[in-house]
């Protein structure tokens, strides 16, 4: 059941030209501006990625990886999780993006890839949408649990409802949407900063789901789907403790986060997660500044491989 949630194989971008996207500034809380040169930090950003690229490699972990030379001028191609999914059977989604600079992130040559080493019966792209405003962030914008078919969704500008439908009826998953809140009041812009669903239990902050009565019915249908809930507070939430992703490797069960994530967690915590799955963190500080965190690089890959 494992590899169902937690896949083996991967696809990372690696950013040669990175910087904190002014386009998404605005609706993006976790967002940092950094004062040093763009070279600098792009030069940063890279060394962070190749680090934890090897680190992901040495624990048996596929990784398929793609430069970004910045011709584009795409600020946030490291995260490709938004811009495409894959699912069992065969099928990928394309997703329409909120920022124009991110529409240039989708390439080709990735889903030529995945066609040619994993089995792919079907693209369903929805990114045409943009033309009529409507977005929905790929599983930065929807978290999934693969399982019991369930498309857990933060309303935002980025998680449009209608595609949530049109995702969930073609993709057969039940959407679970609720509205959110940080401690200042703003909507959470991505679902995957606030909750991440492993093969045995959930991490969520459970405290942002606004209305009470739908926090209930978020808690309920996870335990439902017999997965432990470890409730997050706001500061790990914000230092991206929620984050995360269970990924398979040498046939182990990992929870990939930031350096950053697990420093926020308490004993406890460590402790429960740490029954089903091994940690595995990862230093990425001047990617982080761009508003997103491990999960947001990581776009796993839930097909079959070709023999």
């Amino acid at each position: 059941m494992a590899l169902i949630q937690a896949p083996n194989s991967i696809v990372m971008v690696r950013p040669w030209k990175f910087l904190s996207n002014p386009q998404t500034a605005h609706d993006n809380a976790f967002q940092r501006q950094n004062t040093e040169s763009i070279e600098n930090i792009s030069i940063k950003a890279k060394d962070e990625f190749d680090v934890a690229v090897e680190t992901l490699s040495k624990h048996g972990i596929n990784v398929h990886v793609f430069d970004d030379y910045g011709e584009k001028e795409t600020p946030d191609s490291v995260f490709p999780n938004n811009w495409f999914s894959t699912h069992s059977g065969g099928h990928i989604a394309l997703y329409p993006m909120f920022s124009p600079n991110r529409r240039r992130e989708r390439r080709s040559d990735i889903i030529e890839m995945l066609k040619s080493e994993y089995r792919v019966q079907d693209v369903i792209d929805f990114s045409g949408l943009e033309w009529d405003n409507l977005f929905l962030e790929g599983t930065g914008a929807m978290v999934l649990d693969h399982i019991n078919r369930i498309a857990y969704t933060a309303k935002s500008n980025r998680s449009n409802e209608v595609i949530l439908e049109r995702f969930c009826s073609i993709f057969k998953y039940e959407p679970m949407a609720f509205e959110t809140a940080d401690a200042d009041g703003n909507s959470i812009y991505h679902t995957n900063v606030m909750m991440c669903v492993a093969s045995k239990y959930v991490l969520i902050c459970l405290d942002m789901i606004v209305d009470e009565k739908r926090r209930e019915a978020v808690k309920q249908r996870i335990e439902e789907s017999g997965l432990e809930i470890i409730n997050l507070n706001f500061e790990q939430i914000n230092n991206f403790a929620g984050n995360a992703i269970e990924l398979t490797g040498d046939k182990k069960s990992y929870l990939v986060m930031s350096e950053r994530a697990k420093n926020s967690l308490n004993k406890q915590q460590i402790q429960k997660i740490e029954e089903k799955s091994k940690i595995l963190s990862l230093k990425v500080p001047t990617i982080e500044l761009a508003g997103g965190s491990i999960r947001c690089m990581i776009a796993g890959i839930h097909l079959s491989p070709r023999k």
